[in-house]
């Protein structure tokens, strides 16, 4: 097969028309004409992820974030972003991104953390301009408290920090939304679903207390959660390998991508 086959797979299961606007998702770097017998799958692209690649012969990466979110001033190869550019080229590695088309893919992003938290009856909520939805709520198998609920989703996800943000944390919940990412700027919509947590990360400052002014409880566990993409994009693939008849091997990676450590 070639990489153009893998990605019209991915097209017609995540559409380029459902990215957001402004994300620089789809084709990154590479020649999709060129055979695949190898493919990586990966939350970020990073150094130490395409040197992975480059070990173990991979002729394609599949990303969930973009390779190329800021385009090159130059081609100097003393920085590392254009090093890594150099060294994906040098070994003939393809480059496809599916960002925000995957958080809104059904299944994609949203539907595997609301199942990773063990959430019933998953709906979806927070729709874009043409009306694709975006977040997934559902409840929980038991209701608990905001607080034992962040503590599980520490557990669930092994973090070694989260940030809670409550007037009530002793509350007890059960309706739950979830939105990966950066998503706090859908806030409204989950007041406007009434769920009684609102679970997404990289929330900003004067955003948590508009957040907080409004009643709503809100989970930051960090963008990296994500990470579940790379297991989820591998069964995904390996089952279109084996439809399609496609002499195919597919390996997540195992790099921790992760710029923050808790002290």
């Amino acid at each position: 097969m070639i990489g153009q086959q893998l990605v019209d797979k991915i097209e017609h299961w995540a559409p380029l028309a459902h990215k957001m606007p402004h994300d620089p998702t789809g084709m990154q770097l590479g020649d999709l004409r060129r055979p695949v017998k190898h493919v990586l799958t990966t939350l970020d692209v990073r150094p130490e992820v395409v040197q992975e690649a480059i070990n173990q012969q991979v002729d394609f990466i599949f990303a969930h974030h973009p390779l190329v979110f800021r385009p090159a001033r130059n081609l100097d190869l003393a920085n590392p972003q254009n090093k890594m550019y150099a060294d994906l080229l040098k070994h003939n590695i393809t480059v496809y991104a599916a960002h925000t088309n995957i958080d809104k893919a059904n299944p994609g992003m949203n539907d595997w953390l609301a199942q990773a938290l063990n959430l019933r009856d998953i709906k979806s909520f927070a729709y874009d301009q043409n009306g694709v939805a975006l977040g997934r709520l559902g409840t929980l198998t038991k209701p608990i408290s905001v607080l034992k609920l962040a503590q599980s989703i520490k557990r669930q996800f092994a973090l070694t920090g989260l940030r809670l943000i409550s007037n009530q944390q002793q509350a007890i919940v059960e309706k739950i939304g979830i939105i990966g990412g950066d998503a706090g700027k859908f806030y409204p919509a989950a007041l406007k679903a009434q769920v009684d947590v609102f679970i997404t990360g990289d929330v900003y400052y004067h955003t948590a207390h508009d957040m907080l002014a409004a009643g709503l409880s809100v989970i930051d566990p960090g963008h990296h959660i994500e990470a579940i993409f790379k297991q989820q994009a591998q069964a995904i693939i390996e089952h279109w390998a084996k439809a399609n008849g496609w002499e195919l091997t597919v390996i997540s990676s195992q790099c921790n991508t992760d710029p923050f450590t808790y002290i």
